[in-house]
């Protein structure tokens, strides 16, 4: 349906009253108990409800669907119920449409939405949290400011400066005091220094990058009282007085504790590594893992809580630089002259690298590589006056040092400054030990340091047990020195373990409804609720390994599973089999595509296969562009090692992901055909996902990808469309939520992503959204306002663009993996009390303890673990105008992660955010380095269908626009 007629004022809406009773009453508390048992909830009153709901569609002239509007026939026969929606404190009901109640502009006067009450849906239990309870304090904090002159970079620097002043002054001008040092600018103390402002001369060596030798350093070090932390304050925050968390108190709290662990491991981020704690494991190519342990100190509803994780990360070994580069070549260096793409390799592997000499006995000075010769050592002169006078490296070092170079193929490391040259022979270096590498793993790599990672809970949670006393906070003197006390036992937190939801399924197959186990089932007796037909196909082979008569196998195979999963599907492609290299994957694209279209009198191809080799480079994310973005192809691939060991298992998931990528549908919640999902299937609601994904550590001038995908079916909400943009590098707010720009004709015209989506919506259902429920990934804390500020506010005028008035009440979740909470089972030998990996049951919600003190937010474990420590998802509630109740929101989202379209398990994050993730991550495919300045925009004005961002921001090349046919459906899964 257009826009225009969304503005049409004749329309008639759905009248929504305000009603006291709330949505989650105890008339329904009968059918979640049925969920329990073995049958599906009862529905004597489903055909009442599905037939008075379609009629009621017809007569508002909005129900039924144009034939026009596409798959007519996927839908059920039914339209949902309409109810009382629950009054809000925040807004007003207006004609079916909420209207704006002003909301804040800046961060101060913004509150989270606050706890509504504890979940009482599930049974109950006992889980155990890696959170150690933390005693508050009884003594002042004290902020000093440091100055230090000359300024110095290095926080190590910073850190040896103010321990060699407190080495000096603490039992002279510090009065005893033991300080904690952040490394930067702030000193803190328990009570207070005898002086309010003071200066102090430390003399410090320089042992690192000075060339010409060690240089003792004189340093002026000024001290200057700045604040008292308020620790009332804090008190009052825990017990959920205040609403404000006081940031500097618990600030100075985590640097105190993080002081000791500073001095004895190599800190990074938040955690802390050492190759003592275990045996580091070779990764290859020069790399080891270290192990460690992350340590964060948080605000809980227990008080303060030590959150405790192990953690492993990549580091260089500490080799000799010529056996680190046999390493990395994987070959011998010592006798083979190198090429030139070694050379590339070794430059780009030890750049910034810390190295020390070998070849002068007892001195071992540390410089830091910051090239590579492009001669080998042989050839290298150097002037040693200022006559000019040259001398070849290899004499040089035979004179000074008595050193003689074997390998004088080899080039040499280029080390201090660049102006003035400064050559050491590869085998008179060796690289100091814990330096992490940052830059991007392999495979390989990868692989390896997961196996590292990977533990089973049992295994995990002793580690951490063995961490917490190994570093005996009882006798860290920093700890001591401020008072705080941290019990070495795990929190008990009080859990529920939510009941799966009744899954439907279509009414052919032998079982119409399934109840999942242990967060999982399988489609067999079952057909796909809304099974698509595909009768144009082609399949494309690329992998040469694979023969004509083991692709024909595989597709007929493919065909029938498609077939038996409840879809059409024609057993014979348009065309034969296409075989083609993969540096052709354009080329062979458009043939087959172009080919195809002649031989069906036009009709264009519905799906193409491609086979893929199992190493294709980047043959997948082409072949995705090209047929995304360009020809307006579904593909499905599939890797080689899959079409010589065809299971079952891997056709069924196949056949699944075909399915929706079609546009149709797998599974629906039994609850939500049935209209029996509160706060959704009362009125017409919209559910959003979104993520935003960064380049990785290294590229610095790549964009990041921000998605949006929304539900275009009510009341089942399933189908989610998606749309991407590029946006500046690491830019965390979503810019093309909304955005307006002037056209000559037309004048301002709105746009963006969630006001497409609203559109979309319309046009699929023939209703507007008159709810919205807005999952948003990958939101760090410290992010939360100016993420809600900004997104909230664009999904608002997003809303009013399309008419006035329209404000759909608005709750927005932020949903976070990248945490350090993990929940272990109370009795590893109850064997009711956890899944087969040994990992908590899917469905395990805590809202409690653990969780704020004050706002909305909750833990969820929705998945069965497959390998090492489940990680629950967490859930933090920051805006809700549509007051859910605490089971209501833990229920909903813990039953959409049963409807993940990909496979038959449930998935630990609620699928509009993993779909927003995928989404993001197919977008990347979509920047080739030879991308147009100015993209296929929409309209030639800067605004594209999809929301890149061009007006305003010629730093980022948009994408190029995804085809109409490719948006309306799943194209990411």
């Amino acid at each position: 349906m257009p826009v225009r007629q969304m503005k049409d004022s004749s329309e008639q809406h759905l009248v929504i009253k305000p009603h006291l009773q709330n949505p989650m009453n105890p008339a329904k508390k009968t059918t979640k108990a049925a969920q329990n048992g073995k049958d599906p909830p009862p529905q004597e009153n489903h055909n009442q409800t599905l037939s008075h709901a379609k009629n009621k569609g017809r007569r508002r002239g909005r129900g039924g669907r144009k034939p026009d509007q596409g798959d007519v026939m996927m839908r059920p026969s039914c339209r949902p119920c309409t109810a009382p929606l629950t009054s809000r404190a925040n807004g007003n009901v207006e004609n079916g449409c909420i209207t704006d109640t002003g909301f804040p502009t800046s961060s101060k006067s913004l509150n989270f939405a606050r706890r509504p009450g504890y979940g009482q849906v599930g049974t109950k239990c006992i889980v155990k949290a890696n959170h150690f309870f933390a005693e508050l304090p009884d003594k002042d904090l004290n902020q000093y400011d440091v100055t230090i002159t000359p300024e110095v970079s290095s926080r190590t620097v910073n850190r040896s400066i103010i321990a060699e002043l407190v080495r000096l002054y603490k039992e002279s001008d510090l009065g005893m005091r033991l300080p904690a040092y952040d490394g930067r600018k702030s000193l803190y103390t328990a009570g207070q220094l005898p002086f309010a402002w003071r200066e102090f001369k430390i003399k410090l060596v320089d042992e690192e990058d000075g060339v010409n030798g060690p240089k003792e350093r004189e340093y002026r070090v000024v001290i200057k009282f700045v604040a008292r932390a308020n620790l009332h304050h804090l008190g009052q925050f825990l017990a959920g007085k205040r609403a404000d968390a006081p940031q500097e108190a618990l600030q100075i709290l985590d640097i105190v504790l993080r002081e000791l662990s500073t001095k004895r491991y190599c800190p990074i981020g938040r955690s802390f590594f050492s190759h003592d704690i275990r045996t580091p494991q070779r990764l290859g190519e020069g790399l080891q893992s270290w192990c460690g342990f992350y340590q964060s100190i948080r605000p809980t509803q227990m008080g303060l809580s030590l959150n405790i994780d192990m953690a492993s990360a990549a580091f260089i070994e500490p080799l000799p630089v010529v056996e680190f580069v046999g390493q990395l070549l994987g070959k011998d260096v010592l006798s083979r002259p190198l090429s030139d793409a070694d050379r590339i390799k070794i430059k780009k592997a030890l750049r910034g690298v810390k190295v020390e000499v070998t070849h002068r006995g007892s001195v071992r000075r540390k410089y830091r590589v910051s090239g590579l010769t492009s001669q080998p050592t042989r050839e290298l002169v150097f002037p040693v006056d200022e006559n000019s006078t040259m001398k070849s490296v290899v004499e040089y070092f035979q004179e000074m040092y008595g050193f003689t170079i074997q390998y004088t193929h080899l080039p040499c490391l280029q080390v201090g400054n660049q102006k003035k040259a400064n050559y050491l022979p590869m085998e008179a270096c060796k690289i100091v030990e814990g330096q992490r590498y940052t830059k991007r793993l392999n495979e390989k790599q990868i692989t390896a340091l997961l196996k590292v990672t990977c533990q089973r809970p049992r295994d995990r949670e002793n580690d951490i047990l063995r961490t917490i006393q190994h570093n005996a906070y009882d006798q860290d003197p920093y700890a001591k020195e401020f008072g705080i006390k941290i019990s070495e036992k795990l929190a008990s937190v009080e859990a529920r373990i939510l009941p799966a939801p009744w899954l439907k399924y279509h009414e052919s197959g032998k079982e119409k409804n399934c109840l999942p186990q242990v967060g999982q089932w399988n489609m067999m007796n079952k057909k796909m609720i809304n099974g698509m037909t595909v009768s144009r196909w082609a399949c494309i082979n690329f992998s040469r390994s694979v023969q004509d008569s083991v692709a024909r196998t595989f597709c007929n195979e493919l065909s029938q599973m498609c077939q038996v999963s409840g879809m059409e599907f024609n057993p014979e492609p348009v065309i034969p089999i296409y075989n083609a290299k993969p540096e052709q994957v354009g080329k062979a694209l458009k043939h087959v595509y172009h080919v195809s279209a002649s031989k069906t009198k036009g009709k264009e191809l519905e799906l193409l296969l491609a086979i893929l080799p199992d190493n294709n480079g980047s043959l997948y994310g082409d072949l995705k562009r090209i047929c995304e973005t360009d020809l307006g192809l579904i593909s499905q691939c599939c890797l080689t090692k899959h079409v010589f060991k065809i299971t079952k298992q891997y056709l069924a998931n196949v056949s699944l992901k075909i399915n929706v990528k079609m546009g149709g549908r797998n599974t629906v919640l039994l609850d939500a055909v049935s209209c029996r999902i509160p706060l959704v299937s009362d009125i017409p609601t919209i559910i959003f996902g979104a993520d935003v994904t960064h380049p990785e550590n290294g590229e610095d001038s790549s964009p990041s990808i921000a998605a949006v995908v929304a539900s275009q079916d009510w009341p089942e909400v399933t189908k989610y469309a998606g749309l991407v943009c590029a946006q500046a590098h690491r830019q965390e707010l979503i810019q093309d939520l909304y955005k307006t720009w002037h056209d000559p004709v037309r004048g301002t015209v709105s746009g963006g992503m969630i006001r497409d989506l609203l559109v979309s919506f319309r046009k699929a259902t023939g209703q507007k959204p008159l709810r919205i429920i807005f999952y948003r990934d990958g939101v760090s804390e410290g992010q939360f306002y100016q993420v809600l500020l900004y997104e909230l506010d664009a999904i608002r005028k997003a809303c009013a663009s399309l008419e006035p008035n329209y404000q759909p009440p608005v709750t927005f979740i932020v949903v976070q993996k990248r945490h350090h909470t993990r929940l272990f089972a109370n009795n590893y030998r109850d064997r009711s009390s956890t899944d087969r990996s040994g990992n908590i049951l899917p469905g395990t919600v805590v809202d409690s303890k653990i969780c704020h003190p004050t706002e909305f937010d909750f833990y969820l474990c929705s998945h069965a673990g497959i390998q090492g420590t489940s990680r629950p998802a967490h859930y933090h509630v920051l805006w809700d105008e549509n007051n859910f109740t605490a089971d209501g929101i833990q229920s909903l989202t813990n039953n959409l992660c049963y409807t993940y379209a990909r496979c038959t398990r449930s998935v630990s994050v609620v699928p509009p955010a993993y779909y927003a993730h995928l989404a993001a991550f197919r977008a990347r495919f979509y920047m080739e380095p030879d991308m147009q300045e100015n993209g296929s925009n929409g309209d030639g004005n800067g605004h594209s269908s999809k929301g890149t961002r061009v007006a305003g921001d010629y730093s980022v090349k948009p994408l190029p626009d995804l085809k109409e046919n490719v948006k309306r459906v799943m194209f990411y899964c």
